[in-house]
């Protein structure tokens, strides 16, 4: 026979089995556990579930990096030096008066360098587009004429300082030196 327990000692169980701290400590207990649990099968794993399994272990390690690493910079504080004023500031608020969060200065520089990209922008639209027949004409190789895998470029071509050949056999491009020019006349607006 059980013996009966008294009102107060029922009352003390029914609030520890349904308080909000069980709960919350036995997930927490869950959580700690998990990675022991991810350790012991990535231990006994092998082959190509090994080999997946570290993949996706890996991305997740990557992407939490990733979110650690945006959630600290949002923080990060720099003192301003474009704030500075005229007359002697005394030092404690020195550090205070100008600072920048880092997220409002990578925001800053990213608009900058756009800025830079526009002014130097070519208007590609405006140029025609080249057929591949006006540009390249097809050479036959081989001894019997057969083989027609070899072009040579009938346009003005860039190559730039350190330029030199491939073998001839390997050369699939074949750019007259009339036609190769070192210095690429580049008119723009501004």
């Amino acid at each position: 026979m059980s013996r009966p327990t008294s009102t107060s000692a029922q009352s003390i169980l029914l609030q520890l089995t349904n308080s909000p701290s069980l709960a919350s400590s036995r997930s927490r207990k869950r959580t700690a556990r998990e990675s022991h649990k991810n350790s012991a099968v990535a231990q006994k794993l092998y082959g190509i579930k090994a080999k997946l399994h570290h993949a996706k272990r890996h991305a997740e390690k990557v992407q939490l990096k990733k979110t650690l690493k945006a959630h600290d910079e949002r923080n990060v504080k720099q003192s301003d030096d474009s704030a500075a004023k005229q007359g002697a500031l005394p030092t404690y608020l020195l550090d205070r008066e100008g600072q920048r969060d880092a997220k409002a200065l990578s925001s800053s520089i990213k608009e900058r360098r756009k800025d830079k990209a526009a002014k130097y922008s070519v208007p590609l639209p405006k140029v025609r587009g080249i057929a591949e027949e006006e540009m390249f004409k097809v050479i036959k190789t081989g001894s019997k004429k057969s083989k027609s895998w070899k072009r040579m470029v009938n346009k003005a071509t860039f190559v730039g300082e350190g330029f030199t050949r491939k073998p001839v056999k390997m050369e699939r491009f074949v750019r007259p030196m009339a036609l190769r020019y070192k210095k690429a006349n580049v008119t723009h607006r501004e």
